[in-house]
């Protein structure tokens, strides 16, 4: 059995996308979650029991937790000395890293010991996001003496980075997004061997482009774009473009849709550019069912993702293939993952971050080129196709949970159900 550790269950729809692929694919799991979901984002039969199944880790009974760390010696013998000896000379960040993973060795002592007398077998602990989390799943492996995985996305490499070194050091396998994920591991002490490349897909088939365009001939080129509103977006740097083409003449409207703690300071930021009446910001998460819908809309998709002041940064954003599996033409940043997806002059254009000139400049190119978009569009939603469907570019990960359950293929694919759940979309 793979036993996941999660921060919270599938409120994030990555986790539950992957869980669908991995249950499809005949892998028997676990899903454990640090907190309950503040929502979900698909009301599917699948999801809402994956959800009641899931076994959350706080809050903590004080007294079990107590109880715990007074047997975790005679549990786990000489395997909790030396979990214990890291979390306190380890290599570590800062103070608080120290502090944190000291904490989360006793919330792992607990958990090991409900793994331990639980009727599921633990095989193989996998932890998707790499910080408190992950030091979770790699103490209770620990104590377990199992193997344990991690999937590292951006905020908890960055942002949140804990015990890194001493994780990947630890690790039986590490899932690389992208190839600048990869890159990163090695230069920070992975072995060649640990790492495997799998993309967080989409299933295409739930997005296509327009069948004919439903655009009134003499509408404003549209201009869409969607995601949280956090810093980390660039919804900034959009606005700021929109003014430099506002500035050159150009007939144009945005729509930014999502939710989030900016959307005041966005809406105040279009004010004091003076373009309320050709930006809009829906206030809104985009919902699932709402997706193709909005992506149609428009006639270009741009997100200008940029690195956050705290150290957050986009991995690969889903949205970005969404809309290209939608059929617009997509602009980003030079960032992270994005490369991966959008090869610029291929399958996209991309431009610095922080640069809202390069930006500018970008969107009137297709503005003005609109053979080029088309063919960015048709290119793009190809390369999502090849490289990024969730039933292919999962399968380096699952072959690897094969592996450790000694299950051969087609005993897994007997296994699987006949009905596999259907992607979430992450709003």
């Amino acid at each position: 059995m793979i036993h996941y550790v999660t921060q919270n269950g599938i409120g994030n729809a990555w986790v539950a996308n992957e869980l669908s692929r991995v249950e499809a694919g005949g892998v028997p799991y676990v899903l454990h979650s640090m907190r309950r979901p503040d929502k979900l984002l698909h009301g599917s039969a699948w999801a809402l029991r994956l959800n009641e199944a899931t076994r959350v880790i706080y809050p903590l009974p004080p007294l079990g937790l107590l109880l715990s760390l007074l047997l975790a010696p005679l549990l786990f013998g000489g395997r909790f000395f030396a979990a214990l000896s890291n979390a306190l000379f380890g290599r570590r960040e800062h103070l608080r890293a120290r502090a944190a993973g000291i904490a989360h060795l006793a919330v792992a002592c607990h958990w090991a010991r409900q793994l331990r007398r639980g009727a599921e077998p633990v095989t193989h602990i996998h932890s998707q996001w790499i910080n408190s989390c992950g030091t979770i799943a790699m103490d209770g492996a620990w104590l377990l003496d199992v193997p344990y995985s991690f999937t590292g996305h951006a905020t908890d490499l960055y942002r949140d980075r804990c015990a890194l070194l001493d994780k990947i050091a630890r690790a039986d396998f590490i899932v690389c997004i992208s190839e600048f994920h990869r890159r990163f591991y090695l230069e920070h002490g992975a072995r060649p061997e640990q790492l495997i490349v799998a993309y967080c897909g989409i299933d295409p088939a739930v997005f296509y482009p327009p069948a004919t365009s439903t655009a009134a001939p003499d509408r404003p080129y549209r201009i869409v774009a969607s995601g949280r509103l956090v810093e980390k977006k660039g919804f900034a740097y959009l606005i700021d473009a929109c003014r430099l083409l506002a500035d050159r003449g150009e007939r144009f409207d945005c729509v930014i849709g999502g939710s989030g703690p900016l959307e005041s300071e966005l809406r105040a930021h279009v004010a004091r550019v003076g373009l309320a009446d050709r930006i809009t910001i829906t206030g809104q998460a985009l919902l699932q069912e709402k997706i193709i819908d909005f992506m149609h809309g428009g006639d270009v998709y741009v997100l200008p993702c940029v690195w956050a002041a705290d150290g957050d940064v986009d991995g690969l954003p889903q949205m970005l293939m969404e809309a290209m599996a939608s059929g617009l033409p997509a602009i980003s940043t030079r960032l992270v993952g994005i490369p991966d997806l959008i090869r610029d002059g291929e399958t996209g254009l991309l431009v610095p971050p922080n640069d809202a000139a390069a930006l500018a400049d970008a969107i009137a190119r297709l503005m003005h080129d609109r053979a080029l978009g088309h063919r960015l569009a048709d290119d793009g939603r190809r390369w999502v196709h090849q490289r990024f469907d969730l039933r292919d570019c999962l399968e380096p990960l699952i072959e690897r949970y094969r592996q450790r359950l000694g299950l051969a293929r087609h005993d897994a694919v007997a296994a699987a159900p006949a009905h596999p759940p259907q992607q979430m979309s992450r709003v």
